[in-house]
């Protein structure tokens, strides 16, 4: 229970007190209709507390603060009651959420597990994008040089062999395109035994940092493979000329999508509220709120467990913590 909450338990109790909804029993006193006054007091604290919602900056998103305040005003207006949107990275926004300074946040796969673990919030959208493989998924992609002697085999065990001794470009260590998910299927595949032993395996391995850089070192003959998002193979981050010199070796499909997180201190009844608020950005008056964000077209409701089922296995299977 967050404090939060207590918070709201705590002015149910009083408002029991002031009107006097207390019966005598052989152990005490009790409240009655503890259950209907705790909802109501809920609803009453909600509404007047600012709804606070917090967007990560992204590589391919621009002017976010103005775009972000945009999308808050409309949900003010659907929802009747103040919304304020911050900006901030994944690692602010996990944060926010567990010490109850925000309410709901956008967030990609990793940093929602670890706000499920830290914060008890859940995933309930998540968004669909133009250059999503799956919709609301994605694939995590094995990029060479378009001249490389390195080809798709006729098994993934066949064609991740030939990456013995190579030199491998991933993204960030946190990255779950660029390094988790296809750290997981070389473990799977017996290649590699966890993240410790990468090395082992390839020849030289390096971090771009971002998918522009990790895409950069193939191009420049830093690397023999890079392992991005598939959408990252586009503006902004690499030119078309850049595409032109690269080729997918090998792909894994399933990435979950980045969603919306809600924390466990929304009533249930305003979460709902909150969720088909975010819906009406699906309406063409509203959409390009929307796509103004993160080039999503849509968002989608989805079960938590289940979208985020990949990359928690993949973590698992690494042996990485969430």
């Amino acid at each position: 229970m967050s404090v939060r909450r207590k918070g709201l338990l705590g002015a149910g109790a009083a408002f029991v007190a002031l009107t006097g909804l207390l019966v005598g029993t052989g152990s005490g006193m009790q409240a009655f209709g503890n259950a209907t006054i705790n909802q109501q007091t809920s609803r009453l604290l909600a509404q007047k507390q600012d709804l606070v919602i917090v967007f990560p900056s992204r590589a391919d998103s621009t002017d976010l603060q103005s775009k972000a305040d945009a999308v808050a005003k409309f949900l003010s207006q659907e929802l009747g009651r103040p919304v304020k949107a911050q900006v901030g990275d994944d690692t602010a926004a996990v944060e926010a959420l567990r010490a109850n300074r925000a309410d709901i946040a956008f967030l990609s796969s990793r940093p929602a597990l670890k706000a499920e673990q830290l914060a008890n919030a859940r995933l309930y959208l998540a968004e669909v994008r133009s250059n999503y493989s799956g919709r609301y998924t994605y694939s995590s992609t094995f990029i060479v040089p378009k001249n490389s002697p390195l080809k798709t085999q006729n098994s993934a065990k066949a064609t991740l062999e030939q990456l013995r001794g190579k030199r491998m470009a991933f993204t960030s260590p946190t990255s779950g395109s660029g390094f988790i998910i296809p750290l997981a299927e070389l473990v799977k595949q017996g290649f590699v035994e966890s993240r410790d032993r990468v090395d082992r395996f390839f020849g030289q391995v390096s971090y771009g940092g971002n998918y522009s850089k990790a895409l950069q070192a193939v191009i420049r003959n830093q690397a023999d493979v890079a392992v991005v998002s598939e959408y990252a193979l586009n503006p902004p981050y690499i030119t078309p000329e850049e595409k032109n010199q690269l080729r997918v070796l090998y792909k894994i499909s399933g990435v979950p999508a980045h969603g919306i997180a809600i924390d466990d201190d929304v009533p249930a009844d305003q979460r709902e509220k909150i969720i088909n608020a975010l819906l009406k950005l699906n309406q063409s008056q509203n959409n390009q709120l929307l796509r103004n964000l993160y080039n999503s077209t849509e968002l989608v409701k989805i079960d938590h467990n289940s979208h985020l089922a990949p990359i928690r296995n993949a973590l698992k299977l690494a042996g990485i913590e969430p």
